[in-house]
């Protein structure tokens, strides 16, 4: 994956093959720069590669359209980002609720609440983005991704905007809930303790991924 610049191209990835079973929890580590979020964006769909193939339980992503790619991130996708990108005219409840109601779930709320309550947010549900700290609308956005049980769940830097302490809380929250869900995992993170938590670790060095063969032994 490169792209262009005004004099030449930027080669971010180069030869990437990795294979992830399902229920697996991956950690993807490397400073900034690396290319740790282009290959999170590549997995979710949202970008596509130059050359090569990704794909979901046997599904080539590149054989499907927008609206395709938008119906699988929406049915078998959770994302968490470093940002939180949380709809801010919209409640806790609307924002963890949204993804059941673009499916047309009649449940919506019901599961919503219930996703909250689980976070630890059910006396913030009425509560918009503004009004919450970073911790909670990170718990908020954790909520949101996985309250749809998806297969697959993609979090970028997940504390990467919160101080230590929540960003230790917030990292308890993701793996249990993660656990609980028996999802496939795959976090990217430049902190090598959050990176260990995970089954497996990869580090991205000059757009390859390299195992980190001492950790696949220790876990």
């Amino acid at each position: 994956m490169s792209y262009a610049l005004e004099h030449g191209h930027l080669e971010v990835l180069s030869g990437v093959d990795l294979d992830i079973a399902d229920g697996e929890t991956v950690a993807i580590i490397g400073p900034s720069g690396s290319g740790k979020t282009t290959l999170l964006l590549l997995l979710a769909g949202l970008e596509q590669p130059q050359g090569g193939t990704i794909s979901l339980d046997g599904v080539p992503l590149d054989k499907l359209d927008e609206d395709a790619l938008a119906d699988l991130r929406r049915d078998r996708l959770g994302i968490v980002f470093q940002s939180f990108h949380l709809v801010p005219s919209l409640t806790a409840l609307g924002n963890v609720a949204l993804p059941l109601e673009i499916a047309g779930r009649a449940d919506a709320r019901e599961r919503a609440q219930r996703m909250l309550k689980r976070v630890g947010l059910e006396d913030r549900q009425g509560h918009y983005p503004a009004q919450l700290s970073g911790g909670e609308q990170q718990r908020v956005a954790i909520a949101r991704a996985l309250v749809h049980s998806p297969g697959l769940l993609l979090a970028d830097e997940p504390t990467g905007n919160l101080d230590l302490n929540t960003g230790a809380m917030v990292i308890d929250i993701l793996f249990e809930l993660n656990h609980a869900a028996a999802s496939t995992l795959v976090l990217v993170t430049h902190d090598e303790a959050i990176a260990r938590r995970c089954q497996r670790l990869l580090r991205l060095h000059q757009g390859k991924l390299i195992e980190d063969s001492n950790h696949a032994l220790s876990a």
